[in-house]
């Protein structure tokens, strides 16, 4: 099992309902192929560095979790099929980077 984070950006026009549906449909995506699940942010409606499909904004969601590498792939097919998802990256973490994310995660529960 390795660690990954997904971050992805959802299309801004989608309503907050949509914005729900499509985070719990990958979600479940991930847990159906026996993804273990350690964390998920939304970050919310972010202004993009660049114009993407015409678009000058997106809503930011990160997954982090624990699966088998081979889960990743068809992952991605799938982000590439939805038209609701504008850009998607995914980062194999090594033990630094779940150390990181760690600390993240304990510095935002703090926060709130």
């Amino acid at each position: 099992m390795n660690h990954y984070e997904t971050v992805f950006i959802l299309n801004p026009v989608l309503s907050e309902t949509q914005i729900k549906e499509t985070v719990e449909k990958y979600e479940d995506f991930l847990v159906s192929r026996g993804a273990k699940m350690i964390a998920k942010e939304d970050w919310g409606l972010k202004k993009l560095a660049y114009p993407i499909q015409h678009k000058k904004s997106g809503f930011y969601h990160l997954f982090e979790y624990t699966v088998d590498g081979e889960v990743i792939n068809p992952l991605e097919v799938e982000f590439r099929r939805d038209e609701r998802f504008m850009r998607y990256l995914t980062v194999k973490l090594d033990k630094h980077a779940v150390a990181w994310a760690e600390k993240r995660r304990t510095r935002n529960k703090q926060k709130a």
